[in-house]
């Protein structure tokens, strides 16, 4: 990996993360622009990676823990990030692996089991949503196209769902999104295009014949049909950065 940042290799977990044997140079030996620099990051950038932990984990103990850990590990190597070309996807690497060791301890030294099992975090938050802002003869209905919907999204490659969580799930704009994620815009909006289009295909292959025709909760304002209009076509947009 060289000073540019981690290296693609299809989503952010599983990229190279900083040595854990090499010794940090301790805070108290920084100097005042490093340490002004990182505590403006950790201000800018904490709020939305807690509220994405806390999609991802479900709770707000596991979310500060998970987030406390990722920082952790971005203070100890902040000098080095310093000179990367894209340390905000140097960051957002370490808190997704930071996730994944949360998720992992939560289930065992095995990580999540496999086979059928209750939904994700991410799911049971949205359904709670979108029952609250339901009418009681519309709860069933509602229920039913947030499972659909957030099932599909669980399925969409990592990136795909990143963006898909960022942008309707946190309400960020594509711009935010983006550099929450350290990539361009237009990698965003490309990312979402890819996600409307096969999200589409998955919700058309598990929609009964005799089921609702119109999303509601989370599917209606942030599914397919808005993710569409903000996303660019695969010709105008640039393709992911590696």
């Amino acid at each position: 990996m060289s000073d540019g940042g981690p290296e693609e290799s299809g989503g952010a977990v599983g990229l190279p993360l900083p040595s854990r044997r090499r010794q940090p140079t301790p805070m108290s030996q920084w100097d005042p622009t490093a340490r002004l620099s990182y505590w403006a990051f950790h201000a800018n950038r904490r709020p939305s990676y807690m509220r994405f932990a806390y999609l991802q984990l479900g709770s707000d103990a596991a979310a500060e823990d998970a987030v406390d850990a990722a920082f952790d590990s971005i203070m100890n190597e902040w000098l080095r990030m310093l000179h990367m070309d894209r340390l905000d996807a140097y960051a957002w690497t370490i808190l997704k692996q930071r996730l994944v060791d949360r998720q992992e301890r939560r289930g065992g030294r095995g990580g999540r089991p496999s086979g059928p099992a209750a939904p994700e975090p991410m799911d049971i938050s949205a359904f709670e949503a979108a029952l609250k802002e339901a009418r009681a003869d519309q709860q069933y209905e509602v229920l039913t196209d947030t499972i659909r919907f957030y099932s599909a999204v669980s399925r969409l490659a990592e990136r795909q769902r990143d963006a898909v969580l960022l942008r309707y799930g946190l309400q960020c704009t594509p711009g935010e999104a983006a550099s929450v994620m350290g990539v361009d815009e237009a990698t965003v909006r490309s990312q979402l295009g890819q996600a409307h289009r096969r999200l589409a295909r998955m919700l058309d292959a598990s929609a009964e014949p005799a089921g609702p025709t119109e999303c509601a909760g989370p599917a209606e304002c942030a599914g397919p049909t808005e993710c569409a209009d903000s996303a660019e076509s695969p010709g105008s947009a640039e393709s992911p950065e590696s």
